[in-house]
């Protein structure tokens, strides 16, 4: 029997699962084009995907000597004011090397999760909202195999599209959907149906998120291999209607 099971994309285990684009050209993880709506790129690019290196300890910085300054005892100034006794000791406060105690009264922070700052930069882009949104990218396993993936969001998350939604004043500007930027499947594992179970699993996440809406913004006119949001029809087929019927960039909008 088949297995299928769908991964968040949280840590850098899971950043592994990522299939690989049908064009070798291109690669998810090291796409921003959604990321950057100005110098964004979906190019395969190898030095992404490399630890990044770790940042150089900072200089001990020595203080200048003051050449006007008396060796053996300060200056006196007459403008400063006089210093009086010294302040009495509070027994009941932690010396300077002790930490302070836990409050029990107060709740405590739980961890913020995080992708930690040596992380690849598109996991680094990925991983922005999980303190407050959840992830922000989804792979779907057929008996271990990753074979779909897929990128959304807050609308806020990526620029491209919200630069997109500027074109076009028709569409509602409250409440604010959430996007989905990337939908693909693996070449081999194509007309399976994993893109739109993908899809509906991201849909079904992002209304337990509190989104009413979500929106995607397929390019016309392009081959299959090269564009990241699918066509039209694709997104006809899961509930979406078109939104904007633009003869190169339409939208395309689900109400959750």
């Amino acid at each position: 029997m088949t297995a299928i099971r769908i991964e968040d994309v949280t840590d850098e285990a899971s950043f592994g699962l990522v299939p690989p684009c049908a064009d070798p050209g291109f690669d998810h993880r090291t796409c921003d084009y959604w990321e950057n709506a100005d110098r964004g790129s979906r190019a395969a690019r190898s030095a992404w995907l490399e630890p990044a290196p770790a940042a150089p300890a900072a200089p001990a910085r020595g203080r200048l000597a003051n050449p006007f300054a008396d060796d053996d005892e300060p200056a006196f100034n007459p403008f400063a004011p006089a210093r009086g006794p010294a302040p009495t000791l509070n027994p009941f406060a932690p010396a300077d090397d002790e930490p302070l105690p836990d409050n029990p009264f107060a709740p405590q922070r739980p961890a913020r999760p995080t992708v930690g700052a040596g992380a690849p930069p598109k996991l680094r882009l990925l991983g922005r909202g999980l303190a407050v949104f959840g992830s922000y990218g989804k792979v779907l396993l057929v008996d271990d195999a990753p074979v779909a993936y897929s990128q959304f969001g807050p609308l806020s998350a990526y620029p491209r599209a919200m630069r997109v939604r500027e074109l076009y004043p028709q569409l509602p500007e409250a409440p604010l959907p959430a996007v989905i930027t990337c939908i693909a499947t693996t070449r081999e594992a194509r007309g399976a149906g994993h893109a739109r179970r993908l899809v509906e699993a991201v849909c079904d996440d992002l209304a337990g998120r509190g989104f009413s809406a979500v929106e995607a913004y397929p390019e016309r006119g392009r081959p299959p291999d090269t564009t990241s949001a699918a066509d039209t029809g694709f997104w006809q087929t899961l509930g979406f209607a078109i939104a904007v019927d633009d003869e190169r960039f339409p939208v395309v909008r689900r109400e959750l």
